[in-house]
């Protein structure tokens, strides 16, 4: 599902803010971003959000910005900036390139700029604390859009639901109708029929459109749907498998079908489904 949060926390050693953001998946799929110095972190957060989240690629981005030391001179690691200006200048002969090395753009090089020190594993339990507090302002915004989708699945359930009644209603008038048109082709032909074999022809035909069960399940697989929207917890897995028997019924319905009304409905019913199949895509 789609959400984005956001929280910060301002500590003495300087401020710490994660950022969470998701899109549509089938599956969970996390995508960390933070500094190596918090890499120690990583199993543990990945734990964190796979208990809050079963659905969607994520991504989740640690950022940690030191407190300003007053007028304290800042301290280079001045070993691993010779090592990166050594290796800059390998790659420049190699290269036959000239262009001189920026120190700005080397103070940018992780670990250049030596940071004040910060008793570290304290900054990882006070990461930890502001990654919860972002993904319970993350899961809010997901409930209140799941909310919201909610409303719109329960309309096409109701849709499907009235689709269905209509189906019903229109049948015994469909069979009627068809007799009707086989008397008048006999007439037409000049062909006796005994009406043995007539009846036996009527039943033939209602029971090849017979689709009295197919609208039972039809209506049965909504009723889950509207029951499973209701319940608390991850449901998108369940609803996509309810969308594929309602996808089946409606084939059938489409398949059995001899007059244009009930094909009319059934494709009407088949929008309606996949209307809700790419909305569910967006509910964990």
């Amino acid at each position: 599902m789609t959400a984005f949060a956001r929280h910060e926390m301002v500590l003495d050693s300087g401020v710490l803010s994660w950022e969470i953001r998701s899109v549509n998946h089938r599956y969970l799929e996390l995508s960390l971003r933070m500094d190596e110095s918090f890499r120690p972190l990583e199993i543990a957060v990945r734990k964190v959000m796979s208990a809050e989240i079963s659905r969607g690629k994520v991504e989740a981005i640690l950022r940690f910005q030191p407190a300003h030391q007053g007028e304290q001179a800042l301290e280079i690691d001045e070993k691993l900036a010779s090592a990166v200006v050594n290796a800059s200048r390998q790659l420049a002969a190699m290269t036959a390139a000239s262009t001189p090395i920026d120190p700005l753009k080397l103070l940018q090089w992780p670990g250049i700029l030596k940071q004040p020190d910060v008793d570290m594993a304290i900054l990882h339990e006070q990461a930890l604390q502001c990654l919860k507090q972002t993904l319970t302002d993350f899961i809010d915004t997901r409930r209140r859009e799941g909310a919201s989708l909610a409303v719109l699945l329960q309309q096409r359930c109701q849709d499907i639901g009235n689709i269905a009644r209509d189906v019903r209603q229109l049948l015994p008038e469909i069979l009627t109708r068809h007799h009707e048109k086989l008397l008048q082709r006999l007439q037409d032909l000049q062909v006796e029929l005994d009406s043995e074999r007539l009846a036996q022809e009527v039943a033939l035909l209602a029971q090849k459109s017979d689709v009295a069960e197919e609208l039972d399940r039809l209506e049965s697989h909504i009723s889950e749907v509207q029951n499973i929207l209701s319940r608390q917890g991850p449901v998108g897995r369940r609803l996509d498998f309810l969308m594929q028997e309602l996808n089946r019924e409606a084939n059938t319905l489409g398949s059995k079908s001899i007059d244009t009304a009930t094909t009319r409905y059934a494709v009407d019913l088949k929008v309606l489904i996949e209307q809700m199949r790419e909305q569910i895509q967006n509910i964990e």
